[in-house]
């Protein structure tokens, strides 16, 4: 029986609905896909509930007329600012008879590594993810149900973010007709859709550059060890054109888009880039290496910000598959390029892969975070029958995020 699986990434720039089809074979197949200009949003966060729900509709509408489904629960994207991330350590000991380790031994190392963490009353947890075990001193044990021991240590990264925007995003979704099955932190979806096994366990660094935020996540021996977000990303170079250009944002939009480069030096000069003013419509017109003098400085900014992310994990010349860039604004021109001089490491531009169907409509960096909820589901989380209509209400927060860690990291 097929299964059906529904992703709704609210990005600063755009609303994107995926619908995916899970077959007998595990094959993802594309169904259904919508977009919509977004709404009500800053920064990956919602600042207006009726207006991002509108723009919900809008893309929900647009993946049920050509999926034939409707849509009424999805696993949505989570990102900005307000999130943080942690990584602790639980320790239990193991007095049972024979020292074998169970499922509940191990939920209590979990349970107590959270313990460990003072979360503020205005905070809730996201995703509680175990990185790996330690018995009786030998780490770097990943599976510890059924092995001997005196002493089980759990080490965790755990994500939290504030419950105010957590709930307001929630709330447009709610408020669209949508049930929110899940969260899920961005880039761990991304993650899903681009990231190879062998790059996670080489030691990888994701950054997803959406139009509000880049979201970043570094991977080491196949788990995450740290996430992150960076207030910089297509918007803040939109905006750099228009200020510099004396241009309304959109048409600094097209002109980045459509002219932009990161290295001045590798712009070979052709006709000169139209400008739009505002006003009397006068326009001007510039060269295409000053347009890229400008995206240069902001991607330099941004590049350096990532690789601070990088410094304070601990992983600096550490990720010898170096850097995945992904999102609508890692398609920038030369950013690749600049990336692999600045921070001495290799870079790649990654897309969504291994998918079947309604490719096209999903094709490219800008679409990694949809198809990667789609993939999340598909990994970690309980998929409901193929109608959509009929599936059951998910679990409130709190039971959500425990239900999550039984299903994805105990076996059962």
């Amino acid at each position: 029986m097929e299964k059906t699986l529904v992703g709704l990434d609210i990005g600063t720039t755009k609303v994107v609905v995926v619908i995916g089809e899970l077959g007998t074979d595990d094959r993802l197949r594309i169904v259904g896909v919508g977009q919509a200009p977004a709404l009500g949003m800053k920064k990956g966060m919602v600042v207006n509930v009726e207006e991002c729900s509108n723009a919900i509709k809008a893309a929900v509408s647009q993946a049920e007329r050509v999926s034939g489904y409707t849509i009424e629960h999805a696993y949505v994207g989570v990102t900005g600012e307000h999130i943080q991330s942690h990584n602790a350590r639980g320790v239990v000991a193991i007095t049972h008879g024979n020292r074998l380790i169970t499922q509940g031994d191990v939920q209590r190392a979990i349970e107590n590594a959270q313990a460990s963490l003072t979360i503020a009353p205005t905070r809730e947890i996201v995703h509680i993810i175990p990185r790996s075990y330690v018995l009786d001193g030998q780490d770097g044990i990943r599976e510890p149900v059924g092995m001997q021991a005196f002493r089980l240590e759990a080490n965790v990264h755990i994500i939290s973010g504030a419950t105010a925007s957590l709930h307001n995003l929630v709330r447009a979704v709610q408020r669209a007709g949508i049930h929110a099955h899940d969260l899920v932190l961005e880039p761990l979806a991304s993650a899903e859709a681009v990231l190879t096994p062998a790059e996670r366990e080489m030691g990888v660094c994701l950054a997803d550059m959406g139009g509000g935020t880049t979201d970043v996540a570094i991977f080491a021996d196949g788990a995450v060890v740290h996430t992150g977000v960076v207030a910089i990303a297509g918007h803040q170079m939109t905006n750099d054109l228009a200020v510099v250009l004396r241009t309304p944002y959109d048409t600094a939009e097209t002109i980045k888009c459509k002219y932009g480069h990161c290295i001045p030096e590798a712009v070979v000069e052709a006709e000169p880039v139209t400008t739009n003013g505002f006003g009397n419509g006068h326009s001007e017109k510039v060269p295409r290496r000053f347009v890229a003098e400008v995206l240069e400085a902001r991607s330099h900014e941004l590049l350096s910000l990532i690789y601070g992310h990088i410094q304070r994990a601990g992983y600096a010349d550490l990720l010898p598959a170096g850097l995945v860039l992904t999102g609508g604004t890692g398609q920038l021109e030369g950013l690749r390029d600049l990336g692999r001089y600045l921070l001495s490491m290799p870079v790649r531009v990654g897309e969504p892969e291994r998918l079947d169907g309604l490719t096209d409509g999903v094709a490219g960096p800008a679409y990694s975070t949809a198809v990667g909820l789609l993939m999340w589901a598909m990994r970690y989380s309980q998929v409901e029958d193929t109608s959509l209509a009929e599936q059951r209400p998910g679990p409130d927060l709190v039971t959500r995020f425990f239900n999550w860690v039984r299903r994805a990291f105990l076996p059962g």
